[in-house]
């Protein structure tokens, strides 16, 4: 076996330790306030044996990666931490299939939040604090990924960021050291969040367990009608802060711990994902006004909420936002695609995507007009080049392409139409809830045929990899040398 890849297999047998010892906190919570199980505590044990027999069948001295074998521990490690997170899950309480178990491990680690769990109430303390878990960590894991490897290897326009990580790289010797303070702000980031949770009403429990959903833009909730349960303005508005602060580059408070206190205004992607926040919530604020027939202060407060939730791929839900009518399931199907920065716990297609794309339009109606103008399109204060628009044009096509192809697949599985399209949306999105009475915000994924469910499997972990990390393993041409 090749040196490099012996690191992807020591890298996986690193993670697998990592999550064997997150194991012992469900295992923890299980024997003080769930079903007494030693469940989680055999899974961890089982994880950090495999882990540790990775680790040391696969010494190297060479540790360095090259972009194939980068492209094989990004996709190999997510499924890998997928599976063995899925174990405790299918041997709980809740006798879950293979599939059912999977299914509900990658949407958390991938920070979906849909879920085949329909009386969320009932379920083991430790469950619940487990799916947590793999949403915080899935959040982390996104963050890192985005910052070390997808600028690294071009992931559509991703490479735009690679500058960005190289001025960190004169304060901080490595893309280690910037991963390493990226985590500690967001662990500071879930601690506060879980305090502001619990001096405004909630139980020890659900602060923390919803802090570590929060920042993750995860969306599990230890309910089943989600933040709604609390029906609290005040937990509400934490929510969305804490939100936002999750779904913007977390370079950007690097910058502002360097001493940049106008990093955040400064940021075109933050400024852009603000503004379309806050015009999608008029929008819908005043269509629910003159449609829905609530009072003004309430439509704001329910639009506010369930608008951010969902543009950012979060997926908590205060209302059944499917009930406010027909322009509502098609708003809401729209902001799924969005997402919020690059660099952030957020899926999506991104902002900065949805900005390039503006200026490449205003460029080609330019060109109409003044055939021999010449109109570069800068970006954050350079100029983007071709192969950069290439990789953003490509990204986004293919996004659509593979939402309608995966439509179409679940379409074959009887489901109704609005059950199809908003599946497909909100799995590759990782947004969590679907539109409809299935599953709608009110709903759960556990009814859905099984063929159906590896299906949004699959999706899931294409949208949180941002699709070429996984796609390019299929390619016949990666695996000749």
């Amino acid at each position: 076996m090749k040196d490099g890849t012996k690191t992807v297999f020591l890298v996986i047998g690193a993670l697998l330790i990592i999550l064997g010892l997150f194991m012992l906190i469900p295992y923890l919570v299980e024997i003080t306030l769930g079903d007494k199980s030693h469940n989680f505590l055999f899974w961890s044990i089982f994880s950090i044996f495999i882990g540790y027999l990775l680790l040391i069948t696969n010494q190297t001295e060479e540790k360095n990666l090259n972009i194939k074998q980068a492209f094989m521990m990004t996709s190999f490690s997510w499924i890998a931490i997928t599976l063995f997170a899925s174990f405790p899950l299918m041997f709980s309480s809740l006798n879950l299939s293979f599939t059912d178990a999977f299914f509900e491990s990658m949407s958390g680690i991938t920070t979906t939040g849909s879920t085949i769990l329909d009386n969320i109430e009932m379920t083991s303390k430790g469950v619940l604090i487990w799916r947590a878990i793999l949403q915080w960590l899935g959040g982390i894991g996104i963050v890192v990924m985005a910052i070390t490897v997808l600028p690294l290897l071009n992931i559509g326009g991703m490479s735009l960021f690679k500058s960005e990580g190289a001025e960190f790289e004169k304060i901080l010797p490595s893309s280690k050291e910037i991963a390493i303070v990226c985590t500690k702000i967001y662990f500071i980031l879930t601690a506060i969040c879980a305090l502001c949770f619990y001096f405004f009403g909630m139980e020890v429990f659900d602060a923390i367990a919803h802090s570590l959903t929060t920042i993750s833009t995860g969306g599990f909730s230890t309910y089943s009608r989600s933040i709604g349960q609390f029906d609290s303005v005040a937990i509400e508005i934490v929510t969305i802060i804490f939100i936002i602060c999750g779904s913007i580059p977390f370079l950007t408070y690097l910058k502002f711990l360097k001493g940049e206190k106008a990093a955040f205004f400064n940021d075109t992607q933050i400024r852009g994902f603000i503004y379309f926040v806050l015009l999608s919530v008029v929008i819908v604020s005043i269509y629910c006004y003159f449609f829905v027939k609530a009072s003004l202060p309430h439509n704001i407060r329910e639009s506010a909420f369930n608008v951010v939730s969902i543009i950012s791929g979060t997926g908590f839900t205060t209302q059944d936002f499917g009930t406010w009518g027909n322009f509502s399931l098609f708003f809401f199907l729209i902001l799924m695609f969005v997402g919020g920065c690059a660099a952030s716990t957020t899926c999506g297609i991104k902002i900065f995507r949805f900005q390039v794309l503006n200026l490449f339009i205003k460029k080609q109606i330019k060109q109409i007009i003044y055939p021999n103008g010449v109109f570069p399109i800068k970006y954050r204060g350079e100029i983007v080049g071709d192969a950069f628009l290439t990789s953003v044009l490509t990204f986004v096509f293919l996004y659509i392409f593979i939402f309608f192809l995966l439509t179409g697949l679940l379409s074959l599985s009887n489901l109704d139409f609005t059950t199809a399209i908003s599946a497909a949306a909100t799995s590759l999105s990782n947004v969590g809830p679907g539109l409809g009475e299935i599953i709608g915000p009110n709903g759960s994924f556990k009814y859905l045929p099984d063929l159906t469910k590896w299906y949004l499997s699959i999706a899931m972990l294409l949208g949180r990899l941002e699709f070429f990390t996984v796609l390019v393993l299929f390619l016949p041409s990666f695996w000749r040398n």
